[in-house]
């Protein structure tokens, strides 16, 4: 790697200060973390690739045997150091024991799906029959509801959880406590200080909860608790004469959820989908297996498949069709329901991305109208005829394609817009978003600094882009100002092989807050490079040695990248991306994801 000039701790690699997609890039490691690779590399006889991937990753050297062996009894805390845990669990082994009516409340995706999966597994290995209700996100909205409740109640329950949600429904719970019906509340959300009137109310995210466990999604949270649920039951003697259930077989609906709502995978979390990932490989949940036939995932599955081929059927059933199919399908003990499920689902999902396209297309030419005109730091976009469904995934694609933070409204006929956005690291949307409700621009409004959720009417949204401009633009220029791609090492086609994967997979599985390694390969000839699929961009790179590596870059016809490679095809070019295997056609390849492109004659030296 060839470092710049200048005193920057982590040096540019390659020379690339600026790439086809305006990128620097950047080791990965900084002076510090470096000598700390050393160490790993020395102390435990690692490979230095392997060394540099964890140390960049904040690994310390007395640290790097339990990282590469990460265990839940190692890594999971008491299940009682939570607040109000304790409470829940004698509430819920109570109704257990005296066979009450539990129903579960769960969120319409799929953290709210596996959450109320596990729950309902585990109760049913007990013999007990408890019924799920997952809101319409259209007619319901999120969370708990007075008219639900009412319903749940009427129909025999005695008991309600709330899984992945319930944390500031305060009119919905009263409506629970005039018809009698104890609360329990399971979650993961930021709250404030003034939580509802439940019987226990567990969340790491409380502020007066010290657990340190607030990295957990719902799933996992829920799971903690089922650990404490168990060791309860069994300390009661309610085990005796049949076994406890399997805890360790929900885990592979655990790693789904915990993977699909975008938790960083550190700690409990990469141990949850580490184990996850090799119970779902035994195929023992009807569900799970017939959803992965319908999207066609094969080969060992990797958190790549749960966060971008499942999870994104499971959440059609909540964004387009019926909210309940996912928990339904992960439910199931009849492999018949869960293929016909799963191949609902997989048509659901086709027809989201269809109208996804119609919806991008749309939003995007309204977005470029927006930038060519005045070129709103924050985008805001909205039609009448948009699934309000769907609205968050044109928000993410639009912040992605513009490198800002976007909205994506749907407007009803009475002009009351339903909107979703998505922002860039270092700009907090959600704060925005709530302090806009407090200055009386939005109707409701909420989320965290990566998403938020909001209503407004139509006659407030220029205001409204206005106070997002104002109030956020600073941030907004300041996290553009530093755009970078971090490489962990540079390689070249000869070194990526199916024996560097196997050894990169002990440092994972990869996710959000725990990213996939990025390597660099400098001067690499695009031998090939052609359009395949909706826009993807395929190519092969050749070394000076001759060896090839087959490499696609996915939606980037009309990305910078995307268009070098097709533009310079015969020419050499610094190419950096991700390696994974390829199963197609059964023989395992490995394939580049190519995230960004540079001309070695245009970079700093």
């Amino acid at each position: 790697m060839i470092g710049n000039s200048g005193e920057e701790e982590r040096r540019l690699v390659l020379g690339v200060a600026r790439s086809a997609n305006d990128n620097a890039w950047r080791e990965r490691l900084n002076a510090a973390q470096a000598r700390t690779a050393t160490a790993i590399a020395q102390t435990h006889g690692l490979p230095d690739v392997l060394s540099r991937v964890m140390a960049a990753r904040s690994v310390l050297p007395d640290e790097a045997s339990e990282f590469l062996e990460p265990t839940i009894k190692s890594l999971m805390p008491d299940p009682s150091t939570l607040v109000d845990m304790d409470a829940a669990v004698a509430r819920i082994a109570d109704a257990v024991q005296a066979e009450k009516k539990i129903a579960i409340f769960g969120d319409y995706d799929v953290d709210g799906a596996t959450s109320s999966a596990i729950f309902a597994k585990y109760l049913q290995g007990l013999g007990l029959d408890p019924v799920i209700h997952i809101p319409d996100r259209i007619i319901e909205g999120y969370g708990p509801n007075g008219p639900a409740i009412e319903q749940l109640r009427q129909d025999g329950a005695q008991l309600l959880v709330t899984l992945d949600c319930g944390s500031t429904s305060f009119e919905a719970f009263e409506t629970a406590r005039k018809l009698d019906l104890d609360v329990v509340v399971i979650d993961h959300h930021q709250v404030g200080e003034t939580l509802p009137d439940v019987r226990a109310l567990v969340n790491p995210n409380r502020q007066d909860d010290l657990s340190g466990q607030g990295h957990l999604a719902a799933v996992g949270v829920t799971f903690l608790f089922l650990v404490g649920l168990n060791r309860e039951l069994r300390r009661r003697g309610a085990f005796q004469g049949r076994p406890a259930p399997d805890l360790m077989a929900l885990l592979d609906l655990v790693a789904l959820g915990t993977v699909c709502d975008v938790v960083p995978l550190q700690g409990l979390n990469r141990a949850y989908v580490t184990r996850g990932l090799a119970v779902m490989h035994q195929r023992q949940n009807y569900g799970l297996t017939a959803l992965s036939d319908a999207a066609r995932v094969s080969g060992k599955p990797a958190s790549y498949h749960l966060g971008f081929l499942l999870g994104p059927r499971i959440n059609a059933g909540g964004r387009i069709g019926d909210a309940a199919l996912g928990a339904r399908l992960l439910t199931t003990q009849d492999p018949h329901e869960a293929r016909a499920i799963a191949e609902r689902l997989d048509l659901l999902n086709s027809e989201r991305q269809a109208m996804e396209a119609v919806m991008l297309e749309q939003a995007g030419a309204e977005a470029a109208m927006a930038i060519e005109a005045r070129d709103p730091l924050v985008l805001l976009t909205g039609s009448d005829g948009w699934h309000p469904g769907i609205v968050g995934l044109i928000a993410s694609r639009l912040k992605d394609a513009h490198r800002r933070p976007a909205f994506a409204i749907a407007y009803d006929e009475s002009g009351k817009g339903t909107g979703s956005g998505r922002s860039i690291a270092g700009v907090d949307l959600g704060k925005a978003v709530r302090k806009a409700v407090d200055e009386g621009l939005l109707e409701k409004g909420g989320g965290h600094a990566m998403a938020a959720g909001l209503t407004v009417r139509r006659d407030k949204v220029a205001e409204l882009e206005a106070f997002f401009n104002d109030t956020l633009g600073a941030d907004v220029e300041a996290a553009s100002a530093h755009r970078e791609l971090k490489v962990d090492a540079a390689l070249t086609a000869t070194g990526a092989t199916l024996d560097l994967l196997e050894l990169l997979e002990k440092a994972g599985p990869y996710g959000a807050g725990h990213p996939d390694p990025v390597f660099a390969f400098p001067s690499h000839r695009v031998s090939f490079a052609d359009v395949v699929g909706k826009g993807h961009v395929r190519a092969t790179l050749a070394a000076g040695d001759g060896s090839t590596l087959k490499g696609i870059c996915f939606k980037a016809e009309d990305k910078p990248h995307g268009q070098m490679l097709l533009r310079e095809r015969g020419r050499s070019l610094h190419v950096a991306g991700t390696l994974s295997i390829d199963t197609w056609q059964g023989t395992p390849k490995v394939q580049l994801r190519i995230l960004d492109v540079a001309d070695p004659q245009k970079v700093r030296v």
